[in-house]
């Protein structure tokens, strides 16, 4: 959880900080924070019913690898200076659309992955992790932007949701959902 949204906003700080390089203009600028955060607001409760139907792990990894691959080809893109506004907009939206299908089934994963004595100190470590990447991702989108270029932060981030993609398939332990009550 910590590494994808990391990744996640080294996004965010990539997308913006090159909207204002291509278009430098407020409009603009604002524009990729709502293109971000509207599929969250138009998809959150079809999410909520994907992730309650769908394994969660599975979805979860087809998730990661759009991400990924929608990263990958932005880092690309911006890499060969064919990047446009439209396509940072375009592709803030699938981002957010991606972001809004994930965040529920990610919350959702962790009775899956914790035995019940320790599901409340998990969800709090998962919320501590949250706001520590908050900090952590915009700073190393930063360094990397201003050390490497614009199209670095979404190359490295290709690389944290693989990361995430090989947890998912192999580090992380399977259990049932139902546990005993003893657990």
């Amino acid at each position: 959880s910590v590494v994808a949204n990391i990744g996640i906003w080294l996004g965010n700080v990539g997308t913006a900080w090159l909207m204002t390089e291509l278009k430098p203009t407020p409009v603009m600028v604002t524009l990729v924070q709502s293109a971000a955060s509207l599929p969250v607001f138009l998809f959150a409760l079809p999410a909520g019913a994907v992730g309650d139907l769908i394994e969660r792990r599975r979805l979860l990894v087809v998730l990661q690898v759009i991400s990924a691959l929608l990263s990958g080809l932005l880092g690309v893109s911006t890499w060969f200076g064919l990047t446009t506004p439209g396509v940072i907009l375009l592709a803030s939206f699938l981002f957010g659309a991606v972001l809004a299908f994930s965040m529920p089934v990610f919350q959702a994963i962790v009775p899956d992955l914790v035995p019940r004595r320790e599901l409340a100190p998990a969800v709090s470590l998962n919320s501590i992790g949250i706001n520590v990447a908050r900090v952590i991702g915009p700073a190393i989108g930063g360094f990397l932007i201003l050390s490497c270029g614009v199209a670095v932060p979404f190359l490295v981030n290709t690389l944290f949701y693989l990361a995430v993609v090989g947890l998912l398939l192999n580090g992380l332990p399977r259990q049932t959902r139902a546990q005993p009550s003893g657990e």
